[in-house]
């Protein structure tokens, strides 16, 4: 068997959410034989995914979901998986389940939010205070007119307020649609014309490494001449050193409209598969899709995780690196708040003003759960071990990670420097249009390096061949071959193209696009994008195995590697790399890592070119945007939606690589 670097202790598998669960439906968990739990553990899953029915009506209960109207049915195949209907007749609320059923408890006093901004300065609220918050933001969205079914957008930083404004957007009935702050007027009137946004919300401006920048002014931009927006509301976040013009009529202050407003609404019970989320898919080629989730299927898949995978306790305080444009932000908001777990938000950049920030922080706030990326571990990492080591970080007691597949030397820095090599990592991967995750490691397994262990409970997911049948040891589609209720409900204004996206490849099976392995001894990989794999020599090439092998390299912090076409394989490899700070740009460097990838994986995949750039360009979760570092490369006018390039500076000095 492969060398485990974590393995779960006793105490760790007895007081284990997801021991209870398995306890209370029949599987036998014994922390004195982990070989035997381990097995249980596996068939638990299996049993899962053979009945996910069975397995989202336990978890419902398990996890006390309060219904205003039961449901009577759990599951609906007749109009096929890309159609499935969940928990049929009932009714529900995300904010009856994240904000009310706490206020009206022994939680009321308890401190759910934790909001920090780049200046240092912190606010908190108890549940009693968030839900006065959201109550007051409900009531002036509906003297905005904002009822059941209408669209609320939100293009504003990662400050308490956002959380606010979408717990009260889903309170009325309507679906609020979070918007990434860094996009330009172009992008973001894009999604507010094509979702017929009514009310949306903003900020003057934020703060990203010491300097203000203004987003009122951005948002006039996007909205100028929209019809559909019928109102502006905007938070005063940097105050009046910024000027923000506001247009009578449309924009009003945060604090002139909200704080007005009586601090009690009631929350409208809405059926199960009501739209509550919708989030624009950050697609390099084509225009965003918006995929549509529901107050059930949002509930059901992110308390699920934050539940049995990141095993959430009473008195714990979460933290998940993201902004709210990103799926992490709903969802640790939902998570967190569905099982009355304090949520930390930040505003800023995780090593500024001193690249130690972050870990000063997760000490400040005695945080127990820490979600980051990859490329965010890798930047922290090229500041030096000194500014981790300086911090025990004691209160800290599960790691998290997705956006992208880990290479081995940045998943270790993260295990033994941030998890002081006692810390699980639960590396999760999903997607958008799923509001979850299709792999995510349970606490009472062990883990190997850079894996994602195991299926997540509920998802039938397996890895199928280009003829639609199921490989091991061997990199596929990853595909989930049964339905799950965070799956989009379509794409907005758009079956056909949902149809096209995610059922057409194999029949009645989810195709998700992502390569992916599951190892002899069931465990999982993932290998990026299927759309971004090259084939070389008649070979099937991820660019994950090529970047891995490079960022294996003691000069190389960051790769990436595109196909180009070549007339006698096919396809040739150039890689990008990012170096370290204390290594310079050499030709014995670049023949030396050219060697680096041949040792790995062979001569077939000898890279034709290394060049070196100071930056990749990425999305805003951190992905690296591999097709569009291709497109440039080679000089292609259309480059497609650029909307998702969080640094589009990296992206035009592609073209001038070194």
């Amino acid at each position: 068997m492969s060398e485990f670097v974590w393995k779960p202790d006793t105490a760790t598998i007895e007081n284990a959410n997801i021991t209870r669960l398995m306890r209370r439906l029949g599987h036998e968990v014994d922390p004195a034989h982990p070989d035997k739990c381990f097995k249980e553990a596996r068939d638990f899953v299996k049993r899962t995914q053979d009945d996910p029915a069975g397995f989202w009506d336990a978890a419902l209960r398990d996890m006390d979901v309060d219904w205003f109207k039961p449901y009577e049915t759990t599951l609906d195949t007749s109009r096929g998986n890309a159609w499935a209907d969940w928990f049929i007749g009932g009714e529900t609320n995300i904010a009856l389940n994240c904000v009310d059923r706490h206020v009206e408890s022994e939680r009321a006093a308890q401190i759910a939010l934790i909001a920090e901004t780049e200046d240092g300065s912190v606010r908190e609220f108890s549940f009693a205070q968030l839900g006065a918050e959201v109550n007051k933001v409900a009531n002036a969205l509906k003297e905005c007119g904002v009822g059941k079914g209408d669209t609320v957008a939100c293009y504003m930083p990662m400050v308490a307020e956002v959380v606010f404004a979408m717990l009260a957007t889903q309170k009325l009935g309507a679906i609020f649609i979070p918007v990434f702050s860094g996009y330009a007027p172009p992008a973001l009137r894009e999604r507010l014309e094509d979702a017929e946004v009514k009310v949306l919300f903003t900020a003057d401006g934020s703060m990203r490494r010491g300097k203000g920048f203004g987003l009122k002014d951005q948002a006039d931009l996007a909205v100028d001449g929209l019809e559909c927006i019928q109102r502006v509301i905007v938070y005063r976040r940097i105050g009046d050193e910024l000027e923000c013009p506001m247009t009578d009529g449309r924009d009003v202050f945060w604090h002139d409209i909200v704080d007005q407003q009586q601090p009690k609404c009631d929350t409208l019970p809405v059926p199960s598969l009501t739209p509550a989320l919708m989030l624009y898919t950050s697609g390099t080629t084509g225009k965003p899709k918006g995929t549509v989730h529901t107050h059930a299927g949002c509930m059901a898949q992110m308390g699920k995780e934050l539940e049995y995978n990141f095993d959430v306790k009473d008195g714990d305080r979460f933290w998940w690196f993201s902004d709210i444009g990103w799926m992490m932000g709903p969802w640790e908001i939902i998570g967190c708040f569905m099982h009355g777990v304090t949520l930390i938000v930040f505003e800023g950049a995780p090593n500024y003003p001193e690249p130690d920030r972050l870990w000063k922080s997760i000490e400040r706030h005695k945080a127990t759960h820490l979600g980051i990326s990859p490329t965010a571990i890798r930047m922290l990492m090229r500041a030096g071990d000194e500014w981790v080591d300086k911090y025990e970080m004691y209160s800290l007691r599960v790691l998290g990670s997705t956006g992208e597949p880990w290479d081995p030397e940045s998943y270790m820095w993260y295990f033994d420097k941030v998890g002081k090599g006692k810390l699980p990592i639960i590396n999760i991967s999903g997607g958008t249009d799923i509001v979850g995750c299709f792999l995510a490691p349970l606490p009472i397994m062990p883990l190997k390096a850079c894996t994602l262990q195991s299926p997540g409970l509920g998802m039938a997911i397996d890895v199928f061949n280009d003829d639609g049948v199921s490989v091991v040891d061997e990199v596929g589609y990853l595909v989930c071959k049964k339905p799950a209720p965070s799956m989009t409900r379509g794409l907005w204004k758009n079956e056909a193209k949902y149809l096209e996206t995610y059922w057409s490849k194999f029949p009645n099976t989810w195709n998700h696009g992502d390569w992916a392995k599951v190892d002899g001894e069931g465990y999982w990989f993932l290998f990026g994008r299927a759309d971004d794999t090259m084939k070389i020599a008649g070979r099937r090439v991820g660019p994950g195995e090529i970047e891995s092998a490079l960022i294996d390299h003691d000069a190389v912090s960051e790769a990436a590697a595109i196909g180009v076409p070549d007339e006698l394989k096919g396809t040739e490899v150039v890689c990008f790399v990012v170096l370290h700070k204390q290594f310079k740009e050499t030709e014995e460097l670049r023949a030396e890592l050219v060697q680096t990838v041949v040792n790995a994986l062979g001569k077939v995949d000898r890279p034709k070119d290394v060049k070196f750039v100071d930056d990749l360009p990425k999305t805003r979760s951190a992905k690296i945007l591999r097709r569009l570092i291709q497109k440039k490369y080679l000089g292609e006018k259309e480059i497609g939606d650029l909307s998702s390039v969080a640094n589009p500076e990296a992206l035009e000095a592609i073209g001038k690589a070194r």
